[in-house]
């Protein structure tokens, strides 16, 4: 202990603070100042007990035993260090001319150490310190002339087996660090004087010795058994809730640097109430000569209790058109307990149970095949602040397909028919057929796409006046209207629109179309190319909106009435009513309609 336990002024005037008993002290790291002139030094004299005690200045290795020390004026601090005792650590001011008397007496400390043991030695540098497993004071065991000789006398650093960071040092110099192995029954000689050269051989005490002291030293002997690092650490409740307390104890022995995670520096021994908001691991790391040893307590906290599920992982999803075909459910479900918040995205902030129908969507409003996942995540916390995540999977499967395609064809006419006094009369049984496979297209497609319109376009040839043309070219959208009707289509989804003979197409157009049909026009078509222009040009065109789709404006060539539609002059009622029966077929000859 030190010999005075609080401040005092000695025979010089100088203040010294004594603070012996302070079990582990971190040292100031400056070398001493000794490059002033005498008129800037002062004195330290220090008497140490046990005589084999080591001193350091500002952290630096000075000699073994009671010394006097010239120190540059100004504070510095004095360690006092001897293995298996209570290191003392003082901070001295020290004037210029003056002398600082220290008188310290340190505490034995420590258990007796067992064997088995190997043995270090050095040779060399003898007043200078060894430092095992750490570069500060306190890792300090004793100095080279405690441990060079196995002769006559017995000087002995006894280890238990394994390996040693081992650091010389002296007077803020290295003069040697490195790793010793040493097994049980081994001496290791270290070699100072020769680079740290090291050998080895038998060591056969280190077997046979009993407990011994962590310091014992005679006239000319010494040995020093160092401690290995032994530690305990436990929760008193590994288990807990939300806000709730746990009791964590610990133990340390031959440590020299003792943390805890989460805590931080602690003492060799000790306790401390943690409360810890999720589950928490504490390692405890304790450091000392005889190595580094870990243990770990984990104090577990309750997460908010959280599920959710989806009734079934996948569902399906078909769009034609405007028209959702298909549209699968899945109901999500979730339960939380002891939550203070619980989120499900997309779906936002939701209570701490319930569920919700979800239905399939595309994820997209392009046409093609749908394979995607939809992943909810549901984030529950508790008052704590703890969180926990859970996901739910719905797989959709399907398609966006566009809505059935409206085949359209023109519709073509007798010519001057219908009559005025005839204005239902002038389909043909195959225009028929045609104008129902349209109607049923288009019913199909309307289930699809709400918005498409069917626009009636009525032409004439260019024969007749002008409001006649028109007229006729009206009756003839008007018929084309009413047998759609007839079939089906409702009739605020067609509109009409008489051209007469204002948008006639060209001989140039005619000769085109014919020149592309896959259906080649009979030689009496080709021969009259005026008549087979006027037969063109007798037709009404079905437009689809919005899209624009407009009806194949080609002469139905293998029509039974192909002849009677393309006859310039007006055929007879008869014959046109005949026409208008599919189940009867017409002769060839233009005669046949007369």
């Amino acid at each position: 202990m030190c010999t005075d336990t609080r401040e005092r002024k000695t025979w010089t005037g100088t203040l010294v603070r004594a603070c012996g008993g302070a079990a582990i002290v971190l040292l100031m790291a400056a070398v001493p100042a000794v490059a002033k002139t005498g008129m800037d030094m002062g004195r330290v004299k220090v008497r140490v007990s046990p005589k084999q005690a080591y001193v350091f200045v500002d952290g630096n290795a000075i000699r073994d035993g009671s010394q006097t020390l010239r120190l540059s004026s100004g504070q510095h601090t004095i360690g006092v260090y001897n293995y298996g005792y209570t290191p003392v650590v003082q901070t001295v001011n020290v004037a210029a001319g003056e002398t600082v008397h220290l008188g310290v007496t340190l505490r034995p400390r420590g258990q007796l150490v067992d064997g088995p043991f190997g043995d270090i030695e050095f040779k060399g540098h003898p007043r200078a310190a060894v430092l095992l497993n750490g570069t500060t004071p306190r890792f300090f065991v004793g100095h080279v002339d405690e441990f060079d000789n196995n002769w006559l006398w017995h000087q002995w650093l006894l280890v238990k087996p394994g390996t040693y960071h081992v650091m010389v040092t002296r007077e803020g110099r290295t003069i040697w660090k490195g790793p010793v192995t040493v097994s049980a029954g081994q001496r290791v000689v270290v070699n100072l004087n020769d680079g740290g050269q090291i050998a080895s051989d038998n060591f056969p005490r280190g077997f046979s010795l009993g407990p011994q002291p962590r310091f014992d030293a005679g006239l000319a002997s010494a040995m020093v058994p160092i401690a290995p690092v032994t530690v305990r650490l436990a929760a008193s409740t590994p288990d807990m809730g939300c806000g709730q307390a746990a009791d964590l104890k610990w133990a340390a022995s031959g440590a020299v640097d003792t943390s805890i995670s989460h805590i931080g520096t602690v003492p060799e021994r000790g306790d401390a109430t943690v409360r810890p908001d999720k589950p928490t691991t504490y390692v405890l790391v304790a450091k000392g000569p005889g190595g580094e040893v870990t243990e770990r307590a984990t104090v577990n906290v309750a997460v908010p209790a959280a599920t959710l599920t989806l009734s079934r992982p996948e569902v399906r999803y078909h769009k034609v058109g405007d028209d959702v075909v298909r549209q699968g459910q899945a109901t999500l479900s979730w339960k939380a307990a002891d939550a203070r918040s619980v989120t499900i995205e997309p779906l936002g902030t939701v209570p701490a149970s319930g569920s919700r129908v979800i239905e399939a969507t595309p994820g997209t409003t392009a046409d093609g095949p749908i394979d995607r996942d939809v992943t909810y995540t549901m984030r529950v916390a508790d008052t704590c602040g703890a969180t926990v995540t859970r996901t739910a999977t719905l797989h959709v499967v399907g398609s966006v397909d566009p809505a059935p395609a409206v085949t359209l064809a023109s519709v073509f006419y007798p010519t001057d028919y219908p009559a005025p006094s005839h204005p239902r009369i002038g389909l043909v049984g195959s225009e028929k057929r045609m104008l129902a496979e349209a109607a049923a297209a288009f019913k199909k497609n309307e289930r699809y796409d709400r918005k498409d319109m069917l626009v009636i376009v009525g032409h004439a040839d260019v024969r007749g006046p002008a409001g006649y043309n028109l007229a006729l070219s009206r009756r003839r959208a008007e018929v084309v209207k009413a047998y759609l009707v007839s079939q089906g289509v409702p009739a605020d989804r067609i509109d009409i629109r008489a051209d007469g003979k204002a948008k006639e197409l060209t001989m140039a157009r005619v000769r085109r179309l014919q020149a592309r049909d896959t259906e080649r026009a009979p030689k009496w078509m080709a021969k009259r190319r005026y008549a087979t222009w006027l037969a063109y040009n007798r037709r009404v065109d079905i437009v689809l909106e919005p899209a624009g789709e407009r009806s194949m404006d080609a002469y139905p060539n293998r029509s039974s009435a192909a002849r009677l539609l393309w006859e310039e002059p007006v055929p007879p009622l008869k014959a046109v009513e005949a026409a208008a029966r599919p189940a009867r077929r017409l002769g060839a000859s233009p005669e046949a309609y007369r």
